[in-house]
């Protein structure tokens, strides 16, 4: 599984980063970025659930 976030929609609420701390980060801008190339196996549940709980929508998840 991958996941990309769009740097440009994300607001910086750190929901991604909570739920899937070893996926996601916030950058020095308080942006969201992946840390992983491969969503890490285990994870793919908290990565789908801050996909659906993102506010503005900027997690794309691709099977």
């Amino acid at each position: 599984m991958k996941v990309t976030v769009d740097e440009s929609t994300c607001t910086g609420c750190q929901l991604c980063a909570d739920l899937a701390p070893d996926v996601f980060e916030l950058n020095d801008d308080m942006i969201s970025v992946v840390k992983v190339d491969t969503v890490p196996e285990g994870e793919e549940d908290q990565v789908r659930e801050a996909a659906d709980q993102c506010p503005v929508s900027c997690i794309e998840v691709k099977d």
